[in-house]
């Protein structure tokens, strides 16, 4: 639908708006951006795999067959036939792709990527492209902006309470991939997880980052777990048995290490008052395995967390359920009074969530275990798809639009304005350049072709060649940086 006589269009990738993300309230507006380097990977990756790799006639036939019978006889097939002939001949994606540096944030439409075509034949392809560039990087972005906001939440209540962060890039462990759709949307929203803490059970994200975001050091974390139960396991010991479950773990099966054991199967109070009381030598006799922690965590998995966690004021006075699973069990072991003036649990135990946390849930508890003089580092929250599925591309308004292209030889400066919108749609113009100025990214409209090779956005692709990449490090060094100028 293009003209017959352009030859260069040229596009960047956004995020518009922020006005339906579900940030903390002190959220500044702004967008993680990462993804970038694993999308254009994945994506170059396809089209070798799925047409140029493919026997040129053979490709052509099934291009021909899905156009044919998906769209109207007035779409001109055959062109569209010849022209994909031509890139089939040319063996690869003419594109040259620039992008912010991955870990930083950016504010509301200042564009964190820009593509344009390298070969004149193929202006078409810079838009064509937009729809798979956009499935396989918003949801990245949008999690990842969500991370960083749990990052800070907890960052912020750890200085308050134990005064230290050492304990935070374990604090929030991702349990979002059975709630995702697919392994490839898990492993994607993995990632996002991946920059801003440590811990996951979605393991294929730390394939992913090995993968596309290699360090040199063989022996570098990129993500880690711990052994965990479910309720399967609990239910095959048997109900009236329960406590004998619970000292085969502890003791013969996990006498090292942490071990993470799911305690509401039946009755959750009971196992940290009278089950943990019993086990109390057993637990404290454990040994520190490599990672030099020996630690049992109970994990509730039902009920209000807030209430779990912290105590429910409507329960019975001194009832278990009125102090709360972190009083129970420093009731039990003890714990060790911070500078801070706030008591963190015995190193031999532990408390995890992971049933519906969202941002404000963990908000309370931290506040809600504040209240009562605990370090908020005396809980571990599971994150999962209550969190990371509950967004769409409209969280953050990801988008991609066309600003400047050359048809007939003379460059044109594109935009859209609609007036039926409230100006969230109006888009930039002409061709782009980014500039950070005092650490805010400042976007510059319709420059010179000369002032766009320069600047913040920086070439990452061009024809098929990875000219900039990032190490994992690099992405969490960047990431550490935002948390710190926050």
């Amino acid at each position: 639908m293009i003209p017959e006589g352009a030859s260069l269009i040229y596009t960047n990738f956004t995020a518009r708006t922020a006005r339906l993300f579900h940030g903390l309230p002190d959220y500044d507006g702004k967008a993680v951006v990462l993804g970038v380097q694993r999308a254009v990977d994945d994506i170059v990756e396809m089209w070798r795999r799925t047409f140029f790799s493919v026997n040129k006639s053979v490709a052509l036939k099934l291009l021909r067959r899905r156009l044919e019978r998906s769209l109207p006889d007035n779409c001109d097939v055959d062109g569209l036939i010849v022209e994909f002939a031509d890139l089939h001949d040319l063996g690869y994606l003419p594109l040259r792709i620039k992008a912010l540096p991955e870990g930083r944030r950016v504010g509301m439409k200042v564009p964190f990527m820009t593509i344009v075509n390298t070969d004149p034949r193929f202006a078409f392809l810079t838009n064509y492209l937009e729809t798979i560039f956009s499935d396989e990087l918003w949801k990245t972005i949008v999690n990842a902006t969500t991370a960083f906001e749990y990052r800070r939440l907890l960052d912020s209540a750890a200085m308050r309470t134990a005064g230290s962060t050492a304990a935070v890039s374990y604090q929030a462990h991702d349990f979002s991939m059975r709630g995702m759709s697919g392994v490839h949307d898990a492993a994607n929203t993995g990632i996002a997880h991946l920059a801003c803490f440590l811990g996951t059970d979605t393991i294929p994200a730390i394939d992913v980052v090995e993968k596309h975001y290699p360090e040199h050091d063989d022996s570098y974390q990129y993500g880690c777990s711990v052994p965990a139960t479910e309720h399967l396991v609990m239910c095959l010991g048997g109900r009236e048995t329960e406590i004998d479950t619970f000292r085969d773990l502890i003791v013969k099966k996990f006498p090292t290490g942490i071990v993470s054991i799911v305690s509401d199967t039946w009755d959750f109070f009971r196992v940290v008052t009278e089950f943990v009381t019993r086990l109390k030598t057993e637990i404290l006799a454990r040994r520190p395995d490599s990672s030099g922690q020996a630690k049992v965590v109970f994990r509730p998995d039902s009920g209000d967390p807030v209430k779990i966690i912290c105590g429910d004021p409507e329960a019975p006075m001194g009832s278990p359920e009125r102090k709360g699973a972190v009083e129970c069990l420093y009731e039990v072991f003890g714990g060790e009074r911070l500078e801070t003036g706030y008591i963190l649990l015995h190193p031999a135990i532990g408390v995890i969530y992971g049933d519906s946390i969202t941002l404000a849930r963990a908000s309370a508890i931290v506040a809600g275990l504040e209240a009562k003089g605990f370090a908020s580092t005396n809980v571990v929250f599971g994150v999962g798809s209550f969190t990371y599925q509950y967004v769409t591309r409209d969280s953050l308004s990801i988008t991609s639009k066309g600003t400047y292209a050359v048809v007939d030889g003379s460059p044109t400066n594109l935009f859209k304005n609609p007036a039926t919108d409230d100006g969230t749609k109006k888009s930039a113009t002409g061709l782009l350049r980014v500039d950070e100025v005092s650490g805010e990214y400042v976007l510059r409209e319709g420059v010179t072709p000369g002032d766009e090779e320069g600047g913040a956005l920086q070439t990452i692709f061009e024809d098929n060649v990875f000219l900039r990449r990032q190490t994992w490090s690099a992405v969490r060094a960047n990431i550490e940086a935002e948390l710190a100028s926050y």
